[in-house]
């Protein structure tokens, strides 16, 4: 039985985007990056109030149904406590429907403030960061922007089957379990994003892969996938061979034009460069400063360029 916070707990949470897929690692890698969105929630005694600044402002729902309200109380759920009324501020930095995990954001966000209040009331009942990738992955449907964002760094996640789960006094045969562990990156990475003014729908691009792919092609990813885990933590000189891929990024090129024409410039440049998780968003991974001539190209081509810097995990004051 749930047991309901008194009114007046208060946190602050700062949750990191990310980027996934890094080229070959398809729903699997993916890096946070230091562009912060922060939420304040208190406990009241009644009611909900939210405010939205900043990015998606005009966008979302005000409501029950905004995405970090859902989370919240998917957080002080699994925390086993509820609260009568809760007042929610999001200042929101990170960049919608670019490519740059702002949805996984939101609910990793929501999920900590939860777990943040909860343990405020009692220490006892915060749960651990596997049980964050789970329920965060859960909203997603995979885990490699959500696990970025919980665990900080470079993710390599993956999904499991647990045929033993028990859901509502039933044996469910095909539960999901999602699973992550952080690699620590090489100390000269520098991500720089490219950020295209227009926006992207991740169910629009996903609908453009195919059902199957050659053999051929899922093998080259698969030795890609496993050079990528190398060149991002030990070996950052393979950085433009071990982001290669041909999974994805060829099947969406004809509804990301933009993209794909700054991809194929930057790696002719011998810059690694990749679609950030589903576009339009462009990731380069290098270890050096980005040159200031494609800086002045991008800009002129109406891409926002930074430097954003690896992130640590979601942190909760």
């Amino acid at each position: 039985m749930s047991r309901t916070l008194p009114a007046g707990l208060t946190v602050t949470v700062r949750v990191p985007a990310s980027s996934a897929n890094l080229g070959p690692g398809f729903d699997s890698l993916g890096i946070a990056l230091g562009l912060y969105d922060e939420i304040t929630v208190s406990t009241t005694d009644s009611g909900l109030t939210i405010r939205v600044e900043g990015e998606g402002a005009d966008d979302v729902p005000w409501g029950p149904s905004h995405l970090v309200v859902r989370a919240i109380e998917r957080g002080l759920q699994a925390a086993g406590v509820w609260a009568d009324g809760l007042d929610v501020v999001c200042r929101n930095v990170i960049p919608h429907s670019r490519g740059m995990g702002s949805s996984a954001s939101a609910v990793v966000g929501g999920l900590a403030a939860g777990r943040g209040l909860a343990a405020k009331f009692d220490a006892g009942l915060a749960y651990g960061d596997d049980v964050m990738v789970q329920l965060s992955s859960e909203f997603e449907g995979h885990p490699d922007n959500a696990s970025a964002s919980v665990l900080g760094g470079i993710v390599v996640s993956w999904t499991e089957t647990d045929h033993s789960a028990v859901v509502n006094g039933a044996t469910d045969h095909n539960p999901r379990v999602y699973r992550a562990v952080r690699v620590v990156p090489h100390p000269s990475l520098r991500p720089v994003v490219l950020i295209p003014e227009e926006h992207s729908s991740t169910a629009h691009t996903r609908g453009l892969l195919p059902a199957t792919v050659p053999h051929v092609d899922a093998a080259f990813n698969a030795s890609r996938a496993a050079l990528a885990v190398v060149a991002l933590t030990q070996r950052p000189d393979l950085l433009l061979p071990a982001t290669a891929d041909r999974l994805h990024q060829g099947y969406r090129a004809s509804a990301l034009p933009l993209t794909t024409k700054w991809i194929d410039r930057l790696r002719e440049a011998g810059i690694a460069a990749t679609v950030s998780g589903a576009g339009p968003t462009v990731l380069a991974l290098g270890t050096s400063e980005f040159p200031a001539e494609l800086h002045e190209l991008a800009l002129a081509d109406g891409l926002r360029v930074l430097e954003p810097g690896i992130a640590d995990g979601v942190s909760v004051d």
